[in-house]
């Protein structure tokens, strides 16, 4: 992911977020609407969230040091771990607290009856933009994975974070309309009710898969078979490289990678032609996948492994 496409997409979502925020405040004031405060807490936890990954791309950029040898990618990965629980606790549970409360005491909104509708409406417009960019970005570097493969084999965290973010703003900006609607058709507050209590669920569930695919990236996730297989021939493109014994791969974040390998050589060689080797594969595979940045490739030579018929029979009992 290139990351003026991420940036934009966060900072797109950030602006219609706060714009979206307080509209919804003022809304819920004018009307006591359960279904307008969650979405307002929504808002603000999704600008908080964005504002995160903000904090998190600039930190990530700072240089390595002795106690940080490999920098500081993946604070990217921490800041977008962060932003899941804060969708959870923020958002999920304190809708799902509100629906508790709406539905053990529901109220029909009394005042101001348009204010929600309009206020929902021009939210779901400002949100479509928002999410239009995030799928723009996402489109530069999906390629040909669907949606469900993308979020989940995405190494940059923001674009996947933004769109499920994005996503569940619509569908709970839907959710809400739903329930204000009905309660001011039918002049039952239960139906505010079911609709913030919708909206809970929803940011629950969003939570839960940011938090299960960040959890894997810090985990530490290896290079996608793609890349693997073009370091793979970079490797074996040079005729000084026999065969690769076994290689690993790890991102050090999203944009940097570490590929570490035991590649077979001639027995005959010396040590200065097997010094050239190295550094020649090492040119090519940064040629061809440029964000391998550490690489380690350690010379052997490659002895086929005993075929059982060569083992010893078992001594006699």
């Amino acid at each position: 992911m290139s990351a003026s496409g991420g940036t934009k997409a966060i900072v797109a979502a950030l602006l219609a977020n706060l714009g979206i925020a307080v509209t919804k405040f003022i809304a819920w004031l004018l009307t006591q609407s359960s279904s307008m405060l969650a979405e307002s807490i929504h808002s603000v936890a999704d600008s908080g969230n964005q504002a995160l990954l903000l904090l998190g791309g600039r930190r990530a950029q700072r240089k390595a040091t002795p106690q940080h040898p490999f920098g500081y990618g993946r604070e990217r990965y921490i800041y977008a771990f962060i932003v899941s629980i804060v969708l959870f606790s923020v958002g999920g549970l304190f809708a799902l607290y509100e629906a508790y409360h709406k539905l053990s005491h529901p109220e029909p909104i009394t005042r101001w009856h348009w204010v929600p509708v309009v206020v929902l409406v021009v939210a779901i417009v400002l949100e479509s933009f928002s999410f239009r960019t995030a799928i723009v970005e996402s489109n530069h570097v999906r390629g040909n994975a669907t949606w469900v493969q993308f979020v989940r084999r995405a190494r940059a965290p923001e674009l996947p974070v933004v769109l499920l973010e994005d996503l569940g703003a619509l569908v709970g900006l839907i959710f809400a309309l739903f329930g204000v609607v009905l309660t001011l058709i039918t002049g039952d507050g239960v139906w505010d009710g079911i609709g913030t209590a919708a909206i809970g669920l929803l940011l629950v569930a969003i939570a839960v898969i940011l938090a299960i695919e960040t959890k894997s990236l810090l985990l530490g996730e290896g290079a996608t078979p793609e890349d693997v297989g073009k370091i793979e021939q970079a490797i074996l493109a040079g005729p000084e490289v026999d065969r690769i014994i076994h290689m690993k791969t790890l991102h050090l974040g999203p944009d940097e990678l570490l590929v570490a390998a035991k590649i077979a050589v001639r027995g005959s060689e010396t040590a200065d032609e097997i010094a050239d080797h190295i550094n020649a594969a090492e040119g090519r595979i940064r040629a061809a996948v440029p964000i391998a940045r550490a690489i380690y490739l350690e010379p052997d030579i490659y002895r086929l492994p005993a075929s059982p018929e060569a083992e010893p029979a078992p001594a006699a009992s």
